[in-house]
């Protein structure tokens, strides 16, 4: 493709490279408009016998059609084409779900000279019709060779979107209430009970048992052991909750995971707010040990796991431990102690 200043004898069906105006400033032709005798006349008309405009040669590709074809290279499986215009194609979500991106296959493409993919970031939330990505093709043309390294770079589609089919959880709250303090112990279940159903509805996902567990000694860890046995099988998430968060990867939490026979996978994420994340399986059930925060609807730690476990995603300590890189939230009241408190 050439781009260059050209005259009005030789541009009879080139691409016009800048808005033109009149001399009151007045648009009066936009930049990627094909030029025909009726605009070389406008031109002319303007005192004008020059312009700069785009001439595509044999083995170039029109910038829709490039858009086009590196587009359907690079879309998955949840994904709707809007597009092309002025060298660009939009990505949407055709339901809601969560949005996967191979970063490594997005690098290669953008590294196309004259090709650009900008993505959400990988594991966001999107609703159906929310854009996703957005392929532009900066120059009018492209080579084919480079259109083709595009397409090549892609592998297999690098872009989807993974449904969040509907699911349902449970909630087990557990505290060291007095017998007799049932306001103490509504409040406590009901914070935990209004956070997570606030989250889990948007997703897909009901919380369709909720149980409180009181923790006196060996005989908390015990029950909060017969309790999530008993609940794990009936749900897709089984989600831990309590007075105080968990301290330690002994503490009552895990030790009644691990008493009812299930595992824990990691302990702790370098995430704040929610540090204090457990993270276990039982019966083959993800098991979500939720930290205080978890109370707040503000974003933290519970707001970046817990779409992937309900997609289906079975997290790994290295997929918690690769957090920490974003993990610096906006603080949460609920803390017990707040960043302020610590600068102040």
């Amino acid at each position: 493709m050439k781009f260059e200043a050209t005259p009005l004898t030789e541009a009879i069906g080139a691409i016009l490279g800048h808005n033109v105006y009149d001399n009151d400033g007045r648009r009066v032709l936009r930049k990627g408009r094909a030029l025909g005798d009726d605009e070389l006349a406008l031109l002319a008309g303007l005192g004008r016998d020059q312009v700069f405009a785009a001439k595509l040669e044999p083995g170039d590709v029109e910038e829709n059609e490039a858009a086009r074809r590196v587009s359907e290279a690079v879309a998955g499986p949840g994904l709707a084409m809007r597009g092309p215009t002025t060298g660009r194609v939009n990505l949407h979500a055709e339901t809601l779900g969560l949005v996967r991106v191979n970063a490594e296959a997005l690098d290669r493409i953008n590294d196309c000279d004259g090709v650009t993919l900008a993505t959400l970031p990988n594991h966001t939330v999107a609703r159906a019709g929310k854009m996703v990505a957005t392929t532009k093709i900066l120059p009018y043309a492209l080579l084919e060779e480079t259109v083709a390294a595009a397409e090549s770079a892609a592998g297999r589609r690098l872009i989807r979107v993974d449904p969040l089919e509907a699911r349902i959880a449970a909630l087990i709250v557990s505290g060291t209430v007095a017998p007799g303090r049932s306001a103490g112990r509504e409040r406590l279940v009901s914070g935990f009970e209004t956070a997570f159903r606030g989250r889990l509805e948007p997703l897909n996902a009901k919380l369709s048992k909720v149980r409180f567990v009181p923790l006196h000694g060996e005989r908390g860890t015990k029950g909060l052991a017969c309790v999530a046995a008993e609940l794990a099988p009936q749900t897709d998430l089984l989600i831990l909750a309590g007075e105080t968060a968990i301290q330690d990867r002994h503490d009552l939490a895990p030790s009644a995971i691990e008493a009812a026979g299930g595992t824990v996978i990691c302990y702790g994420a370098p995430v704040d707010p929610g540090n204090l994340l457990l993270l276990a399986e039982l019966d083959g059930i993800p098991v979500l040990g939720a930290p205080g925060c978890a109370r707040s609807p503000k974003r933290n730690i519970v707001d970046l796991v817990l779409p992937r476990l309900l997609v289906g995603d079975r997290l790994t300590r290295r997929d918690i431990t690769s957090l920490g890189h974003g993990g610096l939230l906006e603080d949460v009241p609920e803390r017990p102690l707040p960043r302020r408190r610590i600068e102040t």
